[in-house]
């Protein structure tokens, strides 16, 4: 499972300790009532010509290898120091049109080993930056230059880092930049090359605004064919990468999903687990999503650019209501989703949680959503039918309403509202 705003443990952390558990909203609370603003850059860079550059965001913006400047860092997880090539993508000022509380990124990127790339994230208002640069991650696909974390211990009068947020505390922000460094090792004989990036800015939900309109009505009665695991089946198992089965959540579902796509690990891929236990391609993923800093794999843009690795577009974003996530499930496409909730408070999930991820395959005839939820003793218990009011409440209260979006570019995002969120 996962935590408040960001991960999904059946235990708690500090990172959003200022949180209760459980935020409760109301009956009747207009899950629509809030800003949300989506906004994602790409870079369609030829993917041989990216590798032979060595570092590359695409037909712009970013030193060529042979003018990269060069830096020395030292992996705090490892200890190990080596010097690097680095080039650095700044994106123009992006405007949310609102005064935004938290930003969360995501991207795609190609990492050879030995390369890494870092994401940088500042505030902007009235023409001006609002507060300093804050990194919301250093990742790799692979281990072989730095271990993927998240950055402790950044927090000042104006924001404050929470792993895979940055969340405003006193500074005035309606839009934001991104800032990307990628990096390799000197002696790596391929780079880096940055494929997508995005933001998605937002602000607390409050009650009393408009809904923003009904879904999809033919989301209802409509579940999609999204195989079911269980993390509950590495409990006593795996214990590396965040302690198995009560924490894997996150990379459970998008092993679902990626498996859903048909675009999951190949088995060598994953020949390294052994024994191979239940489910080889699931330890794979919680390895792969693993967040050294936090201690667990549900760092949200860490899974989703995972997830981007096998060949799926891939982001995070929030949205407002299970009227727009009936968007993506008409379209064909599942959702991952992350809630809190104590036992009870969502009849049929009696167990509690600071937040905790699940797939979001479909909706009944009378619009209650149908969950593969892998906290499940086994396979076949992992599917799971729960009333769309209180399971509303708990995703939006519990995180703001975050999803991943995960899917081929084959199968077309759904129409966006008019302030788009994806």
């Amino acid at each position: 499972m996962q935590k408040t705003f960001g991960y999904a443990m059946l235990g708690g952390d500090d990172r959003h300790a200022q949180q209760p558990l459980v935020t409760a909203v109301p009956s009747g609370f207009p899950m629509s009532g809030r800003d949300i603003a989506y906004h994602r850059f790409r870079f369609p860079a030829d993917r041989d010509r990216g590798r032979a550059d060595g570092l590359r965001a695409g037909t712009d913006g970013l030193t060529p290898d042979g003018d990269a400047a060069r830096v020395t860092h030292t992996d705090p997880h490892s200890g190990t120091t080596a010097e690097y090539a680095a080039g650095t993508w700044t994106s123009p000022v992006t405007p949310a049109g609102f005064a935004l509380t938290e930003l969360v990124p995501s991207w795609t990127a190609d990492t050879p080993p030995g390369c890494w790339l870092r994401v940088e994230l500042r505030g902007w208002a009235d023409g001006t930056a609002t507060t300093g640069w804050y990194e919301l991650g250093h990742w790799a696909a692979d281990e072989s230059a730095v271990h993927r974390a998240s950055v402790p211990g950044q927090e000042d009068d104006r924001a404050r880092v929470a792993a895979d947020t940055l969340r405003v505390t006193g500074a005035a922000v309606t839009g934001w930049q991104v800032r990307v460094t990628l990096l390799r090792r000197l002696d790596a004989p391929a780079g880096p090359v940055l494929r997508t990036v995005g933001v998605v800015a937002s602000t607390d939900p409050t009650g009393g605004a408009e809904a923003t309109g009904a879904g999809d009505a033919g989301a209802w009665g409509r579940v999609l064919d999204v195989p079911r695991y269980a993390q509950r089946l590495h409990a006593a198992g795996e214990t590396r990468w965040g302690g198995g089965g009560d924490s894997w959540c996150s990379p459970t579902c998008v092993s679902m999903v990626l498996d859903f796509w048909g675009a999951g690990p190949a088995p060598d891929r994953y020949a390294w687990v052994a024994p191979p236990g239940p489910r080889p391609q699931v330890v794979h993923a919680a390895r792969h999503c693993y967040d050294h800093a936090f201690g667990g794999p549900g760092n949200w843009p860490f899974n989703t650019a995972y997830a981007a690795t096998h060949g799926v577009d891939a982001f995070v974003t929030r949205l407002r209501s299970l009227a727009e996530a009936e968007r993506f499930v008409a379209a064909g496409i599942p959702l991952i989703v992350s809630a809190a909730f104590t036992a009870g408070q969502v009849p049929g999930l009696d167990y509690d949680t600071r937040g905790h991820l699940m797939v979001l395959a479909g909706f009944t005839a009378d619009g209650d959503p149908v969950l593969n939820d892998p906290y499940a003793p086994d396979d076949e218990r992992v599917r799971r039918t729960v009333p769309r009011g209180p399971f509303e409440s708990a995703w939006q209260a519990g995180s703001g309403g975050i999803a991943y979006v995960l899917r081929p570019e084959s199968a077309p995002l759904p129409p966006p509202p008019a302030q788009a969120n994806w």
